[in-house]
């Protein structure tokens, strides 16, 4: 039963995006875990999940996935993140929604990814990190 079946069940939120851009920083932040985080790609290389209450009482299951360039799995940890948002994990559903984490300082590389997610048809939200290492960089973001 999907979640606008039953509004009461767990939201499934999939977090997705390139190595190093600040997906397990967001996933510890939204959980009060304690991943390890480093500056430096191969960090997470496996599923991670924690989970937190909304302010409206439900429960909210987040996905730490592993850094990925594209669904076109090249590597262990890119065919578990393709996994996951196909819905072909064993024992899983499809997320509910993918929260598409980019980096500001490399826009380009990480939007190649963000419409490949797209397609899949899956709500999504792209959420833009690393914005103050961006404009330090002299790279200037219109927001709008």
């Amino acid at each position: 039963m999907s979640v606008a079946q039953n509004p009461t069940a767990a939201l499934r939120i999939a977090l997705v995006g390139n190595p190093n851009c600040g997906k397990t920083a967001l996933f510890n932040r939204l959980t009060g875990s304690r991943q390890k985080v480093a500056n430096y790609a191969g960090v997470t290389v496996e599923r991670k999940e924690g989970q937190f209450v909304s302010p409206g009482g439900r429960t909210v299951r987040i996905l730490d996935l592993p850094g990925a360039y594209s669904l076109d799995s090249a590597s262990l940890d890119e065919a578990i993140t393709r996994e996951v948002c196909l819905g072909q994990r064993p024992g899983e559903t499809r997320p509910d929604l993918i929260v598409s984490v980019v980096a500001a300082t490399n826009l380009r590389l990480h939007l190649r990814f963000v419409l490949e997610l797209r397609r899949l048809g899956v709500p999504m939200v792209v959420v833009l990190n690393m914005s103050d290492a961006a404009e330090r960089r002299g790279i200037k973001i219109d927001r709008e």
